[in-house]
């Protein structure tokens, strides 16, 4: 028996009148450039379009995403969401697969095309008994695109798949309606069943948490982070779902636990690239919480080791030099030289953020000697970035920090030409870090040219952290535009930016 919607007809389209209004006398497509505009201030990215406004307008979004959110509080920071003509998220429901005449407007969500989350279908308990019992959705699928009515292709179709199935294997109402809050705190706020209705987590739960981690690693390493913090704060909630409220056995336990470190390792890491660096440290503590909790020395060496990174860019040298420490010091007993190596790097930048050359160096030098005796089977499967590219680029780091812009040039350089080209973030951070170094010895040109390589990037890189590196070099670049290449930076910047 297919199952039936209790409930009544849902509401009537009403039109957004208050929108409508803060829109005056521009059209939808010049409105809309606006918002894109706001986004891109706050490091946020939404596909606002005419036809997005159109919805809005006409009442069929009564409640956006939380990236719009953000995007309109920036915008009108004095007013609320029901100021804005908008419904509280709790009060709106969404849509069902097959769309009626009564359907009415739902929240803006990561549906697909034919009412689905994209990771599969949703796991929301129908109000039929004779239904039967929820499927749990598939994996996620992260090439298909749905239809262009939605937000954002990451948002629509990241990682849906792990919340939904850990829904149904909980028995509790997870739905992507109900998981799309941002990520405030790592723990999820459902209330622990009772003993006897826990559920049984088996391998296929644990192998879905860990694969979640591949996934937002790969395309981290692909496009950055900026479309993936919030829906990855959704599949951390997810597996802290399945180690709180789950019955399993020891191994399970000690596979969750290493997953949910690592997926709130990830979500830190996230946010730290998407420059939201205070919404970065509570992720990273969590982590080492877990790990602490679990005397996982590995997990504990990772949160060290991306902390120590936290910290340097949050102008905290000594906090750096202290986790870099730390780091090495839980992963001695590792046998792994790659990761010793990373974590004495940390080491070394804190050292160049200190204006300390001689420890800095020492610290390279050690850095460079574990990396030489070469890879091993305990390296750890997070470590895949760490090449030599990554080894010349965070050299290059620590020569800028210190002034010797012309051996950080260098080594910048050689860190572009190294890169695999899978890791198009990276390429395109060293791209950008070889312009400031080549801007630090006075060669504006060289600066330019790496600058508007760096930029034509921007529309596949997804990330805060290099925008802000390129603003950066356009602001010292303005006084300069007699300079022909400065000049045609500056035009595709400031076009690209405007976009």
């Amino acid at each position: 028996m297919a199952a039936t919607r209790t409930g009544g007809p849902r509401p009537a389209t009403v039109p957004n009148q208050a929108m409508r209004e803060l829109r005056g006398d521009l059209s939808p497509r010049e409105f809309a450039t606006l918002v894109r505009r706001a986004a891109r201030e706050i490091g946020e990215h939404v596909s606002c379009d005419a036809r997005y406004v159109g919805r809005v307008e006409a009442g069929e979004i009564r409640c956006p995403n939380y990236a719009y959110q953000r995007v309109f509080r920036h915008m009108w920071p004095g007013k609320s969401l029901a100021d804005l003509g908008f419904a509280p998220r709790k009060t709106v429901r969404r849509r069902p697969p097959n769309t009626g005449p009564n359907t009415g407007p739902a929240v803006e969500s990561t549906a697909g095309p034919a009412g689905h989350p994209a990771g599969g279908p949703s796991t929301q308990p129908s109000s039929d008994p004779a239904a039967g019992p929820a499927t749990p959705a598939g994996p996620p699928d992260l090439t298909h695109r749905p239809d262009e009515e939605d937000d954002d292709m990451l948002r629509r179709t990241f990682l849906n798949g792990c919340p939904v199935a850990v829904a149904a294997a909980l028995g509790t109402d997870q739905s992507p309606a109900s998981a799309a809050a941002p990520p405030q705190a790592p723990a999820p706020t459902l209330p622990a069943p009772p003993l006897s209705e826990r559920r049984r987590v088996g391998a296929a739960e644990v192998n879905g948490v860990e694969q979640a981690v591949r996934d937002i690693r790969l395309l981290d390493d692909v496009q950055g982070a900026d479309a993936l913090f919030e829906l990855a704060g959704q599949s951390l909630r997810s597996a802290y779902v399945l180690l709180n409220d789950g019955e399993y056995n020891a191994e399970t336990e000690r596979r969750l636990q290493r997953g949910a470190g690592e997926l709130a390792i990830s979500v830190g890491w996230l946010a730290h690239d998407s420059n939201r660096l205070m919404d970065a440290r509570p992720f990273y503590s969590e982590a080492l919480a877990t790990a602490r909790m679990s005397q996982d020395t590995a997990l504990e060496a990772h949160v060290f080791s991306n902390s120590s990174f936290l910290a340097r860019d949050s102008g905290l040298p000594r906090e750096a030099l202290r986790t870099a420490q730390a780091g090495q010091a839980a992963a001695a007993g590792l046998g792994s030289e790659r990761l010793l190596s990373l974590l004495t790097l940390r080491e070394a930048s804190a050292w160049a953020l200190l204006g300390d050359r001689g420890a800095c160096h020492q610290a390279l030098s050690r850095a460079y000697a574990l990396f030489d005796r070469g890879p091993r089977d305990a390296d750890p499967e997070w470590m895949s970035f760490f090449g030599e590219a990554e080894l010349a680029g965070q050299e290059a780091q620590c020569w800028s920090a210190l002034g010797e812009f012309g051996r950080a040039s260098t080594r910048a350089e050689q860190a572009v030409g190294l890169q695999h080209p899978h890791f198009v973030r990276n390429r395109a951070l060293y791209i950008a870090e070889l312009a400031h170094d080549r801007l630090g010895r006075g060669d504006l040109a060289g600066a330019a040219v790496q600058g508007t390589e760096a930029v034509g990037m921007l529309g596949q890189v997804r990330s805060a952290r290099i925008r802000g590196m390129l603003a950066h070099t356009a602001d010292r670049l303005r006084g300069h535009s007699s300079v022909a290449e400065v000049r045609e930076f500056l035009e595709t910047y400031d076009g690209t930016v405007a976009a």
